[in-house]
């Protein structure tokens, strides 16, 4: 009996806890369905004609437990706390599809205006004073209230917004006047949504994409991150500002786990079975090598006879590699290429790399008598810059004067005083001088020079001052100096030395964009000895050093391809006085006609070899067919560089597989050769992937991943140039030839 008391007592309080919430509950409903009765009549706030009171029993007693507001337009059940905040975040704001604007509220009202724009009151005025002195003063609550009211603090939607926006979105005429009582706290919630926009505005929602537009641009965004490889890091994604960029054009968050996961992943299977599916349907291709000389990073490229190149893998390399591992590295990178297939190494017609010293290239050509091993014509050419620098007495003279005057320039206080006072009034900016000692690197010494000749007036002004005089008398370097900047063949020699160096710059920077192939070696070469002759010609100097280091410069770079191509190349034919189409044969010197018969005799089989070179003499007797000689040698002009290209420069290998399929054994030779490339400039590795490669070590299968998409993407757009280059051309100053000539003109005399 005790423990029944016990209970009773214990449960007694809690229902009478339980019927005092549901009898405030009650009450609560009671009262709001009676200020809806009002607002219907026309006596309170219009939202209660959308809204009303919901009364929710619980389950297992039945009493009123909470009192909700249902939209009656949409059904949607909200609580009961604040129905003023409730109308504004659901009716005015949109959030509600089916409510649109009363006529009577809507009609003749002017557009809403955010608080901030209301003009403020006369200042001779207190804003809760009539501006009548006979009239009652209005209550500052009320007064204000009302201004609001008027003044709706929403401002209109965008343009692009849905049509169920811009009719949702309420307006007040100013023929609205608050009762100021207690139940229309409607311009109350609206006067705190102005205040709290005005202490923490937020941004302007941007547009509303579709799922297939949201879709699309994260993947293009994507493509720009891989594509990008280093130069954008992928961290960026987090970056505050790129967030909110993205949120106003109306695109997701990325997360940074997806660009390094599933969606690299996809792009890098898509990428390597495209470039395998390419490789696999051509009958044979050239593995292209480039940063051997370099050291770091050497990056695998194959091109294909249809001209186009696909990325095949990058290899961390030290740098001055020895030559067996180079060797190693190019048979293994063969291997991965042609697989397991029989007779595999055959399709591979060559090698092109940047690595002249080695003996890789020589070795594998002698072990595979098919296969045509070249060196890159770019780095050739720079090799011969090299020359240049150690070797031309003009050179050296003219850097080692420029030295003494840059040094001078830079170390001398008071004369490095009056200079940068002059740089800064002739060229509009001061500082030192570049001054390397004359070493074996032309591209130490070409900044010196370029020094030198950008500050030119600058230099003789200084050299030329009265204030100089004191100096010179003091020093006799200075007074030496000042003699060899009063001597114009100082700036003659240097203007020569600039101008020889910009040359064969121009001619590599320009086969790294045209990318030639190896029957255009021979020209090349001639062109540049044209132009070296033009220049001694232009300077008054003599021809024979620079001459006898480019002849030097081009035996070491030849190949017998070169020879071969030329003839068998259907583009270099040229018409006899009969009207036949013959190869230049004219052109080549004996010993070069020898390379032609035994570079044959040795891409093909001993049984063929005396046919092929039957074949030969055929080919230099007959030719070709005037019509399609003249179809192969079509050209037009390039509409972006100004210069003249052939039309479809696939026609030059086809028509040894068509119109000369009776040459057949000279046929397979011309066919291997005519496609071959002399730059290895398909993809260059930048900084950003060299630096990406070598922080995460050459086991990071991501980095390589995220490489070979961003590879594959530029050899597919014929893109060479990274953005590395495209920066130092958009920053860079291209100086006039003239502009040394106009300040001689100017300078002041002794």
């Amino acid at each position: 009996m005790a423990t029944e008391s016990a209970s009773t007592e214990a449960v007694g309080p809690s229902i009478t806890s339980e019927e005092t919430a549901a009898r405030s509950v009650q009450k609560r409903y009671e009262g709001l369905m009676t200020v809806r009765a009002k607002a219907i009549k026309g006596k309170g706030a219009w939202y209660w004609a959308h809204l009303e009171p919901v009364l929710v029993r619980s389950n297992d007693t039945g009493l009123p437990k909470a009192v909700k507001l249902r939209c009656s337009l949409c059904d949607a059940v909200f609580s009961a706390s604040n129905p003023s905040r409730t109308a504004s975040e659901h009716l005015k704001r949109g959030t509600c599809p089916n409510f649109t604007m009363p006529p009577s509220t809507s009609s003749g009202s002017s557009p809403p205006r955010p608080i901030s724009s209301i003009p403020p009151p006369p200042s001779n005025q207190h804003p809760c004073t009539s501006s009548s002195s006979g009239r009652k003063r209005s209550s500052p609550v009320s007064s204000h209230l009302a201004l609001i009211e008027s003044h709706s603090v929403y401002t209109p939607p965008p343009a692009h917004a849905a049509p169920h926006l811009l009719q949702s979105m309420p307006t007040h005429g100013p023929s609205v006047v608050l009762s100021g009582g207690k139940e229309d706290l409607g311009a109350l919630a609206m006067l705190e949504d102005s205040v709290k926009k005005l202490k923490s505005p937020k941004a302007s929602p941007g547009p509303v994409l579709s799922k297939d537009q949201v879709e699309t641009a994260l993947s293009l965004l994507c493509d720009w991150f891989y594509e990008s490889c280093g130069v954008v890091s992928i961290s960026s994604v987090d970056h505050p500002k790129f967030r909110d960029f993205l949120r106003q054009v109306g695109v997701p968050p990325i997360v940074r786990n997806l660009l390094t996961g599933p969606q690299l992943e996809a792009r890098y299977q898509n990428a390597r079975a495209d470039a395998e599916a390419r490789i696999r349907e051509a009958l044979f291709f050239q593995l292209s090598t480039a940063g051997w000389k370099e050291g770091g990073i050497v990056s695998v490229s194959i091109n294909l006879p249809n001209g186009t190149s696909v990325f095949n893998q990058v290899v961390p390399v030290v740098t001055q590699a020895p030559s067996d591992y180079a060797e190693e590295v190019l048979l293994d990178s063969i291997s991965v290429v042609v697989g397991s297939s029989a007779g595999g190494m055959n399709r591979c017609a060559g090698i092109v790399s940047d690595r002249f010293k080695s003996k890789a290239l020589r070795n594998l050509e002698n072990r595979n008598p098919w296969m045509v091993n070249l060196a890159c014509q770019i780095q050739a050419l720079h090799s011969l810059l090299k020359d240049f620098t150690t070797d031309l007495p003009l050179f050296q003279s003219v850097a080692s004067n420029c030295v003494k005057l840059a040094s001078f320039l830079n170390t001398n206080s008071s004369v490095r005083s009056l200079f940068h006072r002059y740089q800064l009034n002739e060229i509009g900016y001061s500082g030192l001088l570049r001054a390397t000692p004359v070493t074996n690197s032309w591209k130490l010494v070409f900044p010196m020079l370029e020094d030198i000749l950008t500050s030119a007036r600058p230099i003789q002004m200084t050299l030329l001052d009265e204030s100089y005089k004191p100096v010179s008398t003091n020093d006799q370097i200075a007074s030496e100096l000042a003699e060899m900047v009063k001597d114009m063949q100082f700036w003659t020699n240097l203007e020569a030395v600039h101008a020889l160096v910009s040359l064969v710059q121009d001619m590599a920077r320009e086969i790294e964009t045209d990318r030639p192939l190896v029957g255009e070696c021979l020209p090349l070469w001639e062109n540049l000895r044209c132009k070296v002759k033009e220049w001694s010609s232009r300077y008054n100097l003599d021809e024979g050093h620079a001459r006898k280091l480019l002849d030097r410069r081009f035996k070491k770079s030849y190949h017998p391809a070169w020879s071969a191509s030329y003839i068998l190349d259907p583009l270099n034919l040229e018409k006899d006085a009969s009207g036949k189409y013959l190869p230049p044969f004219k052109y080549l010197t004996p010993e070069q006609e020898k390379d032609v018969d035994r570079l044959i005799t040795r891409m093909v089989s001993r049984e063929e070899a005396h046919i092929a070179l039957m074949e030969l003499m055929k080919w230099r007797a007959e030719g070709l067919n005037p019509l399609y000689a003249q179809a192969v040698q079509v050209r037009e002009t390039d509409p972006l560089t100004g210069k003249s290209r052939v039309t479809n420069p696939q026609s030059r290998r086809i028509v040894w597989e068509t119109c000369l399929s009776e040459l057949r054994s000279l046929g397979k030779v011309a066919a291997r050769l005519i496609f071959l490339h002399v730059t290895a400039s398909g993809f260059r590795c930048n900084t950003s992937m060299t630096r990406l490669l070598a922080a995460h070590g050459p086991g990071s299968d991501r980095a390589h991943k995220l490489v070979f998409v961003a590879a594959h993407s530029k050899l597919e757009r014929k893109d060479i140039l990274n953005d590395e280059d495209r920066d130092g051309e958009l920053f860079g100053i291209e100086d006039d030839d003239d502009v040394l000539h106009d300040s001689f003109g100017d300078a002041p005399s002794a």
